[in-house]
């Protein structure tokens, strides 16, 4: 088997990937899919069962040979509660130290599968978005909200600390110390006009235009140099712990692998010939 073709047998589309716990869709040529949080009842929120299939997702889809970018987003007008007060939080109250540690593991372990996952995520956010919900947008790439969209990171109202999911560190770099500080601090509710203020939000649309304000920022992304992306996304994480010669440096080699490619070739191409660029992600 040749190396080429050894690497190709790593990949396998997503397309009709089953979810058990939410709803997946890629629908088309499945560049672009869509995960939505579906217990609009109870306004979304995260079970062990649902935490533990987005965290086995998002670290397959290192593997997906079709699904470039994804929005992440909840049904019936809130994006995500948090978690289940009844589901989660009870049985919590009742575990021993090893099963808390467990479980907190593996909540963070999501937050690592959707920033080690080279396609871009954008959150598109409306209504709640409350305690893990905050963090799952917390953790996404780009982030779109309606002005009606609240964020809160409450821990501290439930007893715990704002340190969760790696918030007091994510969280602080997205919208300053300060303002972290004070919302992890409290508990507080964030307005979708601070957020967007402060940098978490990217833009806010009206609840009408979210989805597809998302999807089109999902397309343009999924047509563009998605195998760059996936290394602007490697670096953006990496050059968190670096010094300014190492940033330096990495960006060096990686800016170098991206002109090895097909695709840097492909856009010089086009621009000659004054045409749109064909990415095909090698």
């Amino acid at each position: 088997m040749s190396e080429k073709s050894a690497l190709g047998a790593m990949l396998r589309p997503f397309k009709d990937y089953q979810a058990r716990h939410f709803v997946f869709d890629a629908p088309g040529d499945g560049r672009v899919a869509t995960i939505r949080l579906n217990r609009p009842d109870k306004k979304n929120p995260l079970t062990f069962e649902s935490y533990a299939e987005l965290r086995d997702l998002f670290r397959d889809l290192v593997y997906a040979s079709d699904v470039r970018t994804i929005v992440l987003t909840g049904e019936g007008g809130n994006f995500c509660s948090g978690g289940d007060v009844f589901e989660i939080i009870e049985p919590l109250t009742r575990m021993a130290m090893p099963d808390l540690l467990a479980f907190t593991r593996m909540t963070g372990d999501v937050v690592k599968a959707m920033r080690r996952c080279p396609q871009p995520i954008i959150a598109a956010v409306d209504g709640i978005c409350a305690g893990a919900g905050a963090i799952l947008a917390m953790a996404s790439d780009l982030r779109y909200a309606t002005p009606e969209a609240k964020t809160a990171f409450l821990f501290t109202r439930v007893g715990l600390a704002g340190a969760d999911m790696g918030a007091c560190g994510y969280l602080p770099r997205i919208i300053g110390q300060g303002r972290a500080a004070e919302l992890l601090f409290t508990g507080r509710a964030m307005t979708a006009a601070e957020g967007h203020a402060w940098g978490f939000y990217n833009r806010l649309v009206p609840a009408a235009e979210l989805e597809a304000a998302a999807g089109d920022l999902a397309r343009s992304l999924a047509d563009g140099p998605w195998f760059a992306h996936g290394i602007t996304k490697t670096m953006m994480n990496q050059e968190w712990a670096m010094g300014i010669e190492e940033m330096i440096e990495s960006e060096a080699q990686a800016q170098a692998v991206c002109m090895a490619t097909g695709d840097f070739r492909r856009a010089f191409e086009a621009f000659a010939a004054k045409r749109k660029p064909a990415f095909e992600g090698n």
